[in-house]
C-alpha cells in the first residue's frame, strides 16, 4: 500500500445529512482533508452541501462515474445501512480509501469480504466508529487496573428515536425498516457491543434477547458476553431513554462511564475511598479523532490490524445477536 506522505487527502463523501455535515467539519479540523468530491442523487443538493466548505468540489449523481473518477483518493460513506457493503466495494475495487459509517456492513459475510477487496487492492478500508479514538475512552483501559479482579461490567445505552413516532403513525423510517438493516442493535446497541470490544476483545459466549416490532426489527434488547473471568451485560434501546452511565466492577472498587458513545470522562470509586472523576480535553466535534486515525492510515500506506479486527469481531456478534433475536435482514438472504 502507497504511503502518502504529508500531503493533503482529498475526501469525497456520499450522503449529505446531518451526519455527513458533521464528519466534514471534523475531517477539515483535523488539517488532513480537503472535500473534492460530493455525491448525491440530486445534482444540486450536492452542490448545495459543498459550498460552504469548498465550491470547486465535483458533483456526482452516479457512483459509478464517481468511482472511477480521479477526483478523490478517499470517500466517507454515510448511507443508509444496506448499503455500505455495495458503495464500499464499487470504491474499494476502484481504488479508493474509504471510512464507512458504522456498522461497516449488515452481516460477517459481506464484513469479511469488504475487507478482503481492500487488502487485494491495497487500500485501507476503516469503520468510522468514534469512541474507541476519544482521550477519555483511553482513561477506561489506564484506570482498570486500580479496580482489582474485574467480575461484572453493564454497558447501557438507551435514546428514544426521532423516528419513532413516525413508526407508531404508521410510516416506515429507514430506522425501524430492516430492509435498510436497521433496528437497535445496528444503531444504538453498536456502541454498546464496539465498546465491550474495543476494552475486552471477542467473548467465549453471547446470550442475546430483543423486543421486535410488527416490522421485524429490534426496537430495544439486552445481551450478556461471557469472558473467562467475568461477565458483560449490555442494554440498549431506540424507543426509551436511560440516565444509566456504564458500570465496570471489580474487588477493589467500582468505575462509571456516563455516556459510553461520547465519554465525556470516567468516575472511579475505589472501596473505602471518596470518588475521582478523571477527565481530559476533548475538542467539541468528536468525529475529528477517527478522521485523523483514518488519515494516518492512509498516509503511513498501512491497513490498522486492530481497527480491522474489532470490526469483523463486533460484525460477528452483531450477526449472532439478530440470528438469536430472530432479526432478519433481505441482504442476510443474497449473501
Amino acid at each position: 500500500m502507497k504511503s502518502t506522505g504529508g500531503k493533503m487527502l482529498r475526501l469525497a463523501i456520499i450522503g449529505t445529512n446531518w451526519i455527513t455535515e458533521r464528519f466534514v467539519e471534523a475531517a477539515l479540523a483535523s488539517q488532513e482533508f480537503e472535500l473534492t468530491a460530493v455525491y448525491s442523487r440530486d445534482a444540486k443538493r450536492a452542490q448545495a452541501f459543498s459550498a460552504p466548505f469548498n465550491g470547486a468540489a465535483v458533483s456526482f449523481t452516479d457512483l459509478t462515474e464517481m468511482a472511477k473518477s480521479d477526483a478523490f483518493d478517499a470517500i466517507y460513506i454515510a448511507s443508509p445501512n444496506s448499503l455500505h457493503y455495495e458503495q464500499s466495494i464499487l470504491m474499494l475495487e476502484n481504488g479508493k480509501h474509504v471510512i464507512c459509517e458504522k456498522p461497516v456492513a449488515s452481516n460477517i459475510t459481506q464484513a469479511e469480504h469488504m475487507f478482503e477487496v481492500a487488502e487485494k487492492n491495497n487500500v485501507v478500508l476503516f469503520e468510522a466508529f468514534k469512541t474507541e479514538y476519544l482521550p477519555n475512552f483511553a482513561l477506561i483501559t489506564e484506570h482498570l487496573p486500580k479496580l482489582g479482579r474485574l467480575h461484572k461490567v453493564s454497558i447501557n445505552y438507551c435514546q428514544y428515536s426521532s423516528r419513532y413516532q413516525r413508526y407508531l403513525d404508521g410510516e416506515n423510517p429507514n430506522t425501524f425498516n430492516p430492509a435498510f438493516s436497521n433496528g437497535s442493535i445496528m444503531d444504538i446497541g453498536f456502541y454498546c457491543v464496539s465498546s465491550v470490544v474495543a476494552l475486552f476483545g471477542e467473548p467465549l459466549k453471547i446470550k442475546a434477547s430483543a423486543h421486535l416490532l410488527d416490522s421485524g426489527v429490534d426496537a430495544h434488547g439486552a445481551a450478556i458476553f461471557y469472558y473467562p473471568d467475568f461477565e458483560v451485560v449490555i442494554r440498549h434501546s431506540k424507543v426509551s431513554d436511560s440516565a444509566l452511565p456504564s458500570e465496570l466492577q471489580g474487588e477493589a472498587g467500582v468505575m462509571l462511564v456516563p455516556h459510553i458513545s461520547e465519554c465525556d470522562h470516567i468516575s472511579l470509586q475505589r472501596r473505602g475511598e471518596a470518588a475521582q472523576e478523571f477527565k481530559v480535553a476533548q475538542v467539541e466535534n468528536t468525529m475529528t479523532y477517527e478522521a485523523s486515525f483514518f488519515a494516518q492510515q492512509i498516509k503511513q500506506g498501512k491497513l490498522c490490524e486492530k481497527a480491522k479486527a474489532r470490526a469483523l469481531s463486533v460484525s460477528r456478534m452483531t450477526t449472532e445477536i439478530r440470528r438469536q433475536t430472530g432479526v432478519v435482514f433481505p441482504a442476510d438472504k443474497i449473501n
